[in-house]
Order: C-alpha cells, then sequence, then structure tokens
C-alpha cells in the first residue's frame, strides 16, 4: 500500500501511524545508506551531507525526532601534525648534525624520534612547498619555477591545479583542523592584491586559517602580511621589537590555545614555514653576536670541521668524501683583509637568524607539549626547502642584485655599510644583507653545489628529524633510504589511514608521484621503496633510479654574477651529463660518466621519460623570464590606472612596473602650506622608487639596491592650493637595465629632471609594495627614514599612471 491510502484510514489509529512511520524510516535509512557507502566516501571528497536521523511525519507528534550525529571519519587515534619547514639552510649548517648553527629544538625532535640523511628537496623555494603540500613532482603540479617567475608553459605556470588536492584539503574534509603560518610562496603572483582572487590562497588549498607572507621573501621587520584574505599590518614596529619568525610563532600557539578551548576533540594539522633563513637576513644584534669571532678562519675551514663532525656522529658514512670547492667560487684566502670583517660579520648574522627561528620553533612544540598533546603528535621538522642559498653572491647588503642580474664589486657594498653606519647596520632594517656564495657552500657540507642547483645535493639533500612518542621509538641510526619532499603526503595518509580520494570537489584527481616512508618509522634498515626521482630547476638537472644518479650542473651557476655566459643561445642538448654510484659514492665524488657511458644513456632516456611524464618540458623552461625575457614575467594586463589618493600596499608583482617600464605618473593633489610627506612609493629601502614633497619641495628618488641612489630635486618649491604633478620615465634603449630620463613637472611646467645610470630589469622587491599618499613597510629613501611612513599632510584626489611607448 501507499502512504496516501494509510491517510484515508480514520484519523489517528494506530495502523496508520505505524505505517507511515517506518516506511519514512525506510526511506531515511535507504537515502543514509546511498551516500555515507564507504567506498564513495574514500574516493569522494568533501563527504556528503549526513542526513536528520529524525523521521517527519505529517505533524510533530507523529514524527520521530533524533539528532543525527555526524560520522567520526578519522580513527580515534588520529595524530596531530606538525611540520616545520625551514628556509634556505643546508646539511652542513645545524649542530645536531655536524655544523655550527645551533639548533636545540632539531636536537630535541631528532632525539624524542629519528633522522633522515637521504631526505631531498628540489632546490628551490615555490617548487619544494607544492611538492611537499601536494605529494606530486613540482613540474607536474606547475611549479618548476617560483610562482613570481612563472611562465605559461604547464609545468611552469605558478598554479597548483585542483586536481592536486593538498593534504590541508583532504585532512580538513576528514576532520582535521587545518592552519599554516609564515611564508607561503604558491599563490600566483598577480593575484596577491586585497581584491583577491583567493581561489589560489591558503584558504583555497584547505588551510582554515592563515597568518603570513604570500610571497618568497619578506623583511622580518616590516613585511607585508596576511590573515586569511586580509592584508594586514604587523602588531608592532621595528623600535618597538618586532620580528616577523616571532610574530608567527605568537600566532600559532595563539592558535592552538584557540583550537584546545573550542574543538579540543579534533586533531590539528599545522605547517609552520618562517622565511628564515631566507634572505634578508635580519636577525637582531644580540643573536648574531652569538657567533662572533665563530668564523674568522673562512669558509674552507668550516667545511672541514662540519666534515669530521659529520663523520665522527655517524650521521654520513666514514667513507664519504669531501667534495672541493668549485674553480668558480673563491677560497677565504682569496678575500682581500679588508673585506674580511665584513665578510664575517655577514655568517655571523646569518647563524644568528636561523638559530633564532629554531629557537621559535621550539616555543611551538613546547605549547603542544604543555597542551598535552605531544604524545600523540606526529612531528616533521624539515632543515630547509632547499640548499643554502648562494643568492648573495660576493656578499651583499641588498640582496636582490642577484635576481636582476646586476654585477657589483664588494667595495661598493662596503661603501654603502658604511654611509649607513658601518657592519652594525648588517640585519636591522636598513641592510637587505646575505652572505658570500662561500658560506652557503659550506652550509652544504659535505656536497657540492647549493640552492638553485638541482643536480647535486648540495641543492636537494635536506636534514629531516621525525617524532611522534606514541608510535615511534627514539632511534639516533639515521635513515639512509632515498627519500623527497613529494613523499611527505602519502606517509600522513598513510599514518592516518586516509586512501587518496579519486575526485576532490568535483575534480579528478592526479595519481601521487610521492612514495610513504612511514615503513622506515619502525626499521632503520628497511630496503628503500622509492625507486626513481628527478629533479629539474632552471636547467640543472639529474634522474636518480636504484641506486644510482645522473646529473647535468645546467647553464646558471648561481654563485656567479651576471647573466650567464651564451644564455640565450643555451641548449640542454650540449650540457655534460656526471654519473655517480651513490652506494658506494655518498657525496657525488665520483664522476664515472667517461667510464659507463651505456649506463649514463639510459639514465638520460629515464631523465627524458620522467621530464615528458611531469611537463618538466622544455627544458630549462624556467629560465625563460629570469635569464631571457624578463620583460614576459606574468604581471596583470593592465596598461593604466586610476588610484585613489588612499590606495595602499598594492604589491609589486601587481603594481605599474615604475621603475623599468616608460610611463607616466599624473597627480592630481592640494598642495598646502609647509607641504611634507611622501606622494607615491614603490618598493623598500633596499631597493624602490619615491616622489615625495620635504618642506614643500618636489623630491624623486631612484634607489638602485643601495648600492646607488638617484635623486632628483626641484629648484623652486611647488605652489600651494591644486596642482597637477607629471612624472614622466623614459627609457633610453629598449632593454632591460637600460638608463632613463626622469622628468618632473607641475601645472605642464619642467620643474627638474635627471638620468638614472642603471634600472632595476626585474623588481625591486619580492614582497614590498606601491603605496599612494604614504610610505608603509620599509621606506624607499633615507630622506625620510626616521620619519617614515612620512604621510602626505596635504590631499591626493587621484593619481594616474599610464605606460607610454
Amino acid at each position: 500500500m501507499t502512504a496516501k491510502l494509510f491517510f484515508r484510514e480514520k484519523k489517528g489509529t494506530a495502523l496508520k501511524r505505524f505505517t507511515l512511520t517506518n516506511i519514512m524510516a525506510l526511506l531515511s535509512l535507504a537515502w543514509a545508506t546511498a551516500f555515507t557507502s564507504p567506498t564513495s566516501a574514500q574516493e569522494i571528497l568533501p563527504f556528503p551531507p549526513t542526513p536528520s536521523a529524525s523521521v517527519a511525519g505529517r505533524t510533530m507528534q507523529e514524527s520521530i525526532y533524533k539528532r543525527r550525529v555526524e560520522p567520526r571519519r578519522l580513527p580515534a587515534n588520529a595524530p596531530n601534525i606538525l611540520i616545520v619547514l625551514m628556509d634556505d639552510t643546508g646539511p652542513g649548517l645545524p649542530t645536531t648534525y655536524g655544523g655550527e648553527v645551533h639548533t636545540p629544538t632539531l636536537d630535541r625532535v631528532a632525539k624524542s624520534g629519528i633522522s633522515y640523511n637521504r631526505f631531498h628537496s628540489t632546490a628551490m623555494c615555490s617548487p619544494t612547498r607544492a611538492a611537499l603540500l601536494c605529494g606530486r613532482n613540482h613540474h607536474r603540479v606547475g611549479s618548476g619555477q617560483i610562482a613570481e617567475l612563472a611562465n605559461d608553459w604547464d609545468g611552469y605556470s605558478g598554479v597548483i591545479p585542483k586536481s592536486s588536492a593538498t593534504a590541508a584539503e583532504v585532512l580538513r574534509n576528514y576532520g582535521y583542523k587545518t592552519a599554516a603560518f609564515g611564508k607561503w610562496h604558491n599563490t600566483p603572483a598577480e593575484q596577491t592584491t586585497a581584491a583577491g582572487p583567493f581561489e589560489y590562497w591558503p584558504a583555497g588549498y584547505g588551510f582554515e586559517y592563515f597568518y603570513g607572507f604570500l610571497a618568497g621573501e619578506a623583511s622580518q621587520y616590516e613585511p607585508n602580511l596576511v590573515r586569511n584574505t586580509t592584508i594586514v599590518p604587523p602588531p608592532k614596529t621595528p623600535e618597538q621589537g618586532y620580528h616577523l619568525t616571532e610574530d608567527i610563532a605568537e600566532d600559532a600557539i595563539g592558535w592552538l590555545r584557540q583550537h584546545k578551548a573550542f574543538q579540543p576533540d579534533k586533531p590539528f594539522f599545522m605547517y609552520w614555514a618562517p622565511g628564515a633563513a631566507h634572505g634578508p637576513h635580519h636577525i637582531m644584534k644580540e643573536w648574531a653576536d652569538k657567533y662572533k669571532g665563530k668564523f674568522d678562519d673562512g669558509w674552507d675551514k668550516y667545511r672541514e670541521r662540519a666534515f669530521a663532525r659529520q663523520k665522527a656522529l655517524g650521521w654520513i658514512p666514514l667513507t664519504a668524501q669531501l667534495t672541493p670547492r668549485p674553480a668558480s667560487l673563491a677560497s677565504w684566502e682569496s678575500i682581500p683583509e679588508d673585506e674580511k670583517p665584513f665578510q664575517r660579520r655577514l655568517m655571523e648574522v646569518y647563524a644568528g637568524f636561523a638559530e633564532h627561528a629554531d629557537y621559535h620553533a621550539g616555543r611551538i612544540v613546547d605549547e603542544i607539549d604543555r597542551l598535552g598533546y605531544a604524545d600523540n603528535t606526529l612531528v616533521l621538522y624539515i632543515w630547509g626547502d632547499n640548499g643554502s642559498s648562494a643568492e648573495g653572491q660576493n656578499g651583499t647588503i641588498s640582496e636582490l642584485l642577484a635576481q636582476n642580474g646586476i654585477p657589483t664589486k664588494v667595495s661598493q657594498h662596503i661603501q654603502a655599510m658604511n654611509e649607513l653606519g658601518g657592519l652594525g647596520v648588517l640585519g636591522t632594517p636598513k641592510a637587505d644583507n646575505m652572505y658570500h656564495a662561500g658560506w652557503a657552500w659550506a652550509g652544504s657540507t659535505p656536497y657540492q653545489a647549493t640552492k638553485l642547483v638541482a643536480s647535486h645535493f648540495g641543492g636537494t639533500r635536506q636534514p629531516m628529524a621525525v617524532s611522534w612518542p606514541a608510535k615511534i621509538k627514539a632511534d639516533k641510526t639515521p635513515r639512509s633510504q632515498f627519500h623527497h619532499v613529494n613523499d611527505i603526503v602519502p606517509t600522513l595518509y598513510e599514518v592516518v589511514g586516509i586512501t587518496p580520494p579519486h575526485v576532490v570537489n568535483g575534480i579528478q584527481q592526479e595519481p601521487f608521484d610521492g612514495t610513504s616512508f612511514a615503513y622506515t618509522f619502525s626499521d632503520a634498515k628497511a630496503a628503500g621503496r622509492k625507486l626513481t626521482q628527478y629533479f629539474e630547476i632552471m636547467g640543472s638537472r639529474a634522474i636518480y633510479h636504484d641506486g644510482w644518479i645522473a646529473s647535468a650542473f645546467g647553464p646558471r651557476i648561481p654563485w656567479v654574477s651576471g647573466a650567464p655566459a651564451g644564455i640565450l643561445e643555451w641548449t640542454p642538448d650540449k650540457d655534460k651529463w656526471e654519473l655517480y654510484n651513490l652506494d658506494e659514492d655518498w657525496t657525488q665524488a665520483n664522476d664515472l660518466a667517461a667510464k659507463m657511458p651505456t649506463k649514463l644513456a639510459d639514465m638520460k632516456d629515464l631523465f627524458l621519460i620522467e621530464a615528458t611524464k611531469n611537463s618538466v618540458l622544455p627544458i630549462g623552461g624556467g629560465l625563460w623570464v629570469p635569464a631571457m625575457h624578463p620583460e614576459d614575467r606574468i604581471t596583470t594586463p593592465y596598461k593604466e590606472w586610476t588610484f585613489a589618493g588612499t590606495v595602499t600596499r598594492m604589491p609589486e608583482f601587481t603594481a605599474p612596473k615604475l621603475g623599468n617600464t616608460p610611463n607616466l605618473v599624473t597627480i592630481d593633489a592640494e598642495i598646502p602650506e609647509k607641504a611634507n610627506g611622501v606622494l607615491y612609493a614603490l618598493g623598500a629601502f633596499s631597493g624602490g622608487l619615491t616622489c615625495y614633497v620635504e618642506d614643500g619641495t618636489l623630491c624623486y628618488e631612484y634607489n638602485l639596491f643601495e648600492i646607488q641612489r638617484t635623486k632628483i630635486r626641484a629648484k623652486e618649491k611647488l605652489p600651494t592650493g591644486k596642482v597637477k604633478i607629471e612624472v614622466e620615465t623614459k627609457l633610453i634603449v629598449p632593454r632591460p637595465g637600460s638608463p632613463a630620463n626622469i622628468t618632473l613637472k607641475v601645472n605642464g611646467k619642467t620643474y627638474a629632471e635627471g638620468l638614472v645610470p642603471l634600472t632595476a630589469p626585474l623588481i625591486f622587491t619580492a614582497n614590498d609594495c606601491l603605496d599612494i599618499g604614504t610610505d608603509l613597510g620599509s621606506p624607499v629613501s633615507l630622506a625620510y627614514f626616521e620619519k617614515a611612513p612620512f604621510k602626505f599632510n596635504g590631499k591626493i584626489d587621484t593619481v594616474k599612471v599610464k605606460y607610454t611607448k
């Protein structure tokens, strides 16, 4: 019978009530069963809504009320997860594994758990982070280059596709609370304004909470910060003691406490990734002074000491060889005596910066312990998203000179430093200092090369410590199985008990490239399960397979300044390949290519197969923007802008390219008596340009990375009242780095002119911004450094920018 027939029975009869109720209950049960089967729950995310457990009748008296219970998707003992990812830190640095940078937190995690001495990154920031979060190879997820230097090829697009859901997205669907802190570096650079779109921000990748910065680096004193999808100022100034690493530690601790108060029954997934120890190397004097005199004998001796300790600790085999210094890298003995104090202090600052980050990681570990979570928290502490960075080249007070391919002399840096106050300036807001590449090479002991070199382990081998007191017994025996950052997510899913979904948010998922290393937790000597792994960054490449690695260094030498010779004609076909038997040669010291040409040919073929599968082609595609065509960097499509006088914090990668593109800036403003303040500023003290008014006089400054400042000042004061100000930039020749003529006009009359001898070919900063009417963040000019943000005391109606031919 149908329900309709039963309604025709005498009202209130037991038969009618019983039959209707049971039919509806059966329908409800069938509906619930159809949408909560184990197969669909494992293969498709998000899970469907939990249906009501109540049964609705015609009236409430004829209905059954039962509160629905959300099914638990996780086992009762699912661990909390903390990933700590340091930045630009090489394997020869931490005291935990034989280095000389104090790392008590890394010590603590390693001693309570296990360590990995053959764990690998991609050799660069964005690529490593994308592979780590997704469990796929970096080119497969559009991250063959950093987000700011992305291009149109699929493997280099700078966009992690939704077909490769992050661990945060999947864990969140299963019931984890998710949060990320610090450096993100996986959002397309042109999408980082306050207007979004936010689909590729941390919130769009499964993180319910984010506090940090979207770019590849930031001032530790004056960063452009994001909380979730809102641009926020730092809570303190540098003068009040602000430092970014401390800030993100405080915020993470606050988040943990809130989690404990509000949702203690849910496990958490925290990704804590400080900007340390990436350039600029910013740290307070007391931290740098801890290392005063520790590195006086230079980088060559450092490597010898670290190498000996690594062997004594059993961290590397006794048969391992210390690889020689590259011929293109200066020896310590070759450094002039009058330069050595500068070079020593740069390393002292770096060491203090790195130790400071480890200390604040320890505060988070302490808080997890204090809250009672420690026993069932899986901690993965990865010492570096790549090896130590040689981008400081010969030692610098403004590290983006290297990104812009501008060659300089150390004397220029020392002179600029002395003008600012001497060695004490290093590590402060007045310097974006970065150490000599020799220190990066020392930090990569015992391996060849540094960050950006994917062919050799100095760029890719990262120590990792893992602890989980509830499940992992402390064991000092290093895990030597060959593994990679793309193995993190498969490992997490295995220990949590999650089957990788086939569909997430309606999008079919790519298979994993990573292999779980959970099998190593209880067995240090277990046979390795990762058979093959390719590496490639800007033409530097390698292929690992079953104990062997074939390597091609590529066209760029990170520690050599200027554009690589012949880069516009470079082809991978002419690169020299090397071959190493890693079972016998821990450090890639003995090249077997000449002795085993057939083996090498097989490995090269395998690389091409893997490259084709993973969207690596064209080989070296990441070179397109930084080395060949800086004019093609991905940016917003606009050629004209109109800004209100209150617009601030427009990230440089989204802003008009005022420093290297012909343009006209037109300002409609009301000038008061005794006018002062910034009309507009782009960049930071480390590099940028600014147009400001000082005591009624119109001024312009082009700050080329602190080593050259072009200052243009009008000879007469501005009229008061409504005024039209024009700033015209004309390049002398149509090429990157061209000199530029600057003309300042007021109401159509030329007030000042000047020549900028050299312009920044690419960018001034990675994380600072364009501001109208003020200079927030790091002030561009020393002229108003002490008065920053030097807000304009008149009124700016509009600022119009137009690219000119």
